[in-house]
């Protein structure tokens, strides 16, 4: 178990797995029980100066093309539940083997206006580990520093009109990349647990 991995852990343990889902705050979901169950890796490099590792959808993909993600995707009967979704997603849309993974433990889910509900699963990877972007699926990978997505200044709060309604979501700041959305608000929803593991300020 690496280091960073043992303070992660520590923090994950007395998580509230009971807690009620995320609502995706860009519009009305509907019967949390009627949602798609889903699970999306974060993965975060183990360095002196931690990163997270993220994706950048094909152009081609019918939902959500072009759009920053985690690796992940809906369960499949075989899957050992969301962890094993999850690895297995990452397998298959970066090649990144399970056992490189240290799988620190699951947050509450993500209900989505799109129909999932979405569990992330936190787990830390080698530095240097090499990685193959499955074309079909993922056009490029970026990593960005653990703590710009942890900062709380960095949690921009958006709105937009959809279907004549305001929504609002969370965008993070990154030049390079529009990191917004669900994926956004995923990390918004786990950086306290993480700056409180990582003893970092807000």
């Amino acid at each position: 178990m690496s280091r960073l991995g043992e303070r992660l852990r520590r923090s994950f343990a007395d998580a509230d797995r009971d807690a009620d889902p995320l609502i995706d705050d860009i519009g009305m979901v509907g019967d949390i029980a009627t949602l798609t169950r889903a699970a999306v890796l974060v993965p975060i490099i183990e360095a002196s100066s931690p990163r997270v590792l993220l994706t950048i959808r094909h152009e081609a993909l019918r939902a959500h093309a072009g759009q920053v993600a985690f690796p992940g995707g809906r369960l499949d009967p075989d899957d050992d539940g969301p962890v094993g979704a999850a690895l297995r997603e990452a397998w298959e849309e970066v090649r990144l083997p399970s056992e490189r993974v240290d799988v620190i433990g699951t947050a509450r889910p993500y209900a989505t206006r799109s129909g999932y509900l979405i569990t992330p699963v936190v787990g830390v990877i080698p530095e240097g580990i090499e990685l193959h972007p499955q074309e079909e699926e993922v056009s490029a990978l970026f990593e960005v520093p653990l703590d710009v997505l942890l900062a709380e200044a960095n949690h921009l709060r958006r709105s937009l009109v959809f279907e004549g309604s305001q929504r609002h979501f969370y965008e993070i700041d990154w030049p390079d990349q529009r990191i917004w959305g669900v994926t956004a608000g995923l990390i918004v929803d786990l950086a306290p647990r993480l700056r409180g593991a990582l003893g970092t300020a807000a």
